[in-house]
């Protein structure tokens, strides 16, 4: 007699065929964000007629659009008229704390690009490399700006900052992270030490969430530089796909050397893992990193040995919806 609660369910190709039309589901998305499809309903329902004009677009283009997005959940269809959905809403109606618009068009006109040359390097295992002129860095850099945005979104949510009191934010890319944490916490004060070549956006940034009397700014070598201090807290935010493995032993040593016995560390990435299911997210981003310019996402496994090596007891990682993992340390 077959035991119902362990048998195995029937093989099916649905798994297989939404992994292979995926392609086309993105170029939807990234059109309907293109033409302003969702900003359309940014203030209520509207018919099909109503979003063709609203968008400038043939009604068939749009009804294509319009169904697709409603049949991923991100639009309501009812009676023939289209609305958003929360998440649509909340990201990419232009109304919500967050807009994803300039990374859908750093996906479409910059991402999707490079992976058309996938084949090349996988069977080559040599990295991707992007030739842009100063408008398509203009646009890589807001793209990638966005995308930290929506990353300190999610830490801030996700993570409790209230026992801590002196940050470092070494090397990263982007304020946001500890913009959050600090509007999280009102007696949290961070130090910003990040290439030179960002500070100024980075005090811009600041000042104009009102918390530059709550931070420093200093300039350094991420690969290289020594902060010192005795900080409570160190956050590591998507430096370490960026540098070699070498280079991020040395950075996790400097961390380390600028925290007190005990603190915190944070080191938000992507990561390989050895869990029995890998985690999606972390897995495409390798591709990606790769297949763009080279950079590498790194197993969590190799990661924790550079903490231990370092001073740092590894305790572990947070998943941020949509977003990378913090993997969590403390000083020893």
């Amino acid at each position: 007699m077959t035991d119902d609660s362990t048998a195995t369910a029937p093989a099916t190709p649905e798994r297989i065929l939404d992994i292979a039309i995926g392609f086309m589901g993105a170029k939807q998305l990234f059109a309907a964000s293109r033409i302003g499809l969702f900003a359309a309903l940014a203030e209520g329902e509207k018919s099909l007629d109503e979003l063709a004009a609203a968008t400038g677009r043939a009604p068939r283009q749009v009804r294509i659009l319009a169904d697709s997005m409603a049949a991923q959940g991100l639009l309501a269809r009812s009676e023939g008229r289209y609305r958003l959905e929360p998440d649509a809403a909340a990201y990419l109606s232009g109304t919500g704390e967050v807009d994803l618009t300039p990374f859908l068009a750093f996906l479409n006109d910059i991402s999707y690009t490079q992976w058309l040359e996938y084949d090349s390097t996988v069977d080559t295992d040599e990295p991707g490399t992007l030739e842009l002129d100063e408008a398509g860095w203009g646009d890589f850099m807001a793209g990638v700006m966005t995308y930290n945005v929506l990353h300190g979104e999610q830490l801030a949510a996700n993570f409790d900052f209230s026992p801590y009191r002196s940050a470092l934010d070494l090397g990263g890319l982007s304020p946001a992270f500890a913009i959050g944490a600090m509007q999280q916490n009102p007696e949290l004060i961070t130090r910003f030490v990040f290439a030179p070549d960002f500070t100024d956006s980075v005090r811009e940034a600041v000042d104009a969430a009102g918390l530059g009397e709550r931070s420093t700014v200093e300039g350094g070598d991420t690969a290289t530089v020594l902060p010192g201090g005795d900080h409570d807290l160190v956050m590591v935010n998507h430096v370490l796909h960026r540098f070699s493995a070498e280079e991020n032993q040395t950075i996790l040593a400097n961390a380390r050397a600028a925290a007190a016995d005990g603190a915190k560390l944070m080191l938000l990435d992507f990561y390989l893992d050895d869990a029995e299911r890998q985690r999606k997210i972390d897995a495409l981003h390798a591709g990606e990193y790769y297949n763009i310019d080279g950079t590498v996402v790194y197993p969590q496994s190799e990661v924790n040995a550079w903490l231990e090596s370092a001073g740092w007891r590894a305790e572990g990682t947070v998943d941020l919806p949509g977003s990378p993992r913090i993997l969590l340390a403390t000083a020893v």
